[in-house]
């Protein structure tokens, strides 16, 4: 005889804010705690590869920069490996923590990453993605993060090839995923929420 499965109701999702800023990063408040926030570091030493800095705004649906954003992005190193257990392929660089988590600025809403240009890493099937990093959104009125990649204007080559990107059907909207390169090692990487250049963003 077949067993009578109870299922339960899926619990409602509920705005990441307005506190999302006290909880996760409580320093940035003005909170003294921990010694300072989760993920404001990327490097716990020298590290492998081209250091860069991805700074951006996320936008709303009006143009207006959001103060109370925060993103999380997760990369792998220089050589495209990640600080990660499961991580078969070789050892990633054991300064390069691959996660980092920044508040929007309270002025401007500019958030800043600190970190390297990623290394390709492998699609399931083996074809090789371009370099990116992988981003999360959330802020007050957001119900539920959203995810986007970060690629690199600079890796065109890569890029054209990605199994990602060239799945895109309206690829007049790639641009929205590629970071500017500005000058030396700093890349900007803007986010719009709605819009004419509502950014790309992945259902995960």
């Amino acid at each position: 005889m077949v067993q009578k499965l109870d299922y339960l109701r899926e619990s409602p999702s509920q705005t990441a804010g307005p506190y999302v800023h006290i909880g996760c990063t409580p320093n940035f408040t003005g909170i003294d705690i921990y010694g300072g926030d989760l993920g404001t570091s990327m490097k716990t030493g020298p590290v492998k590869g081209e250091e860069i800095i991805i700074k951006g705004i996320v936008y709303d649906g009006t143009g207006t920069p959001l103060r109370d954003a925060m993103i999380e992005i997760w990369q792998p190193d220089a050589a495209g490996l990640f600080p990660s257990a499961n991580e078969t392929r070789g050892k990633a660089d054991p300064n390069f923590v691959g996660w980092g988590r920044s508040p929007g600025d309270m002025v401007t809403g500019e958030f800043t990453f600190d970190t390297v240009k990623p290394g390709a890493v492998p699609w399931p099937d083996g074809q090789m993605q371009a370099p990116h990093v992988t981003a999360w959104v959330v802020a007050r009125g957001i119900n539920i993060g959203l995810h986007t990649r970060i690629y690199f204007e600079d890796e065109a080559e890569a890029n054209a090839s990605d199994p990602i990107l060239t799945r895109i059907e309206h690829q007049n909207r790639i641009p929205t995923l590629l970071a500017k390169k500005l000058e030396d090692g700093e890349y900007r990487f803007d986010i719009h929420l709605q819009g004419p250049n509502e950014t790309i963003f992945f259902d995960i």
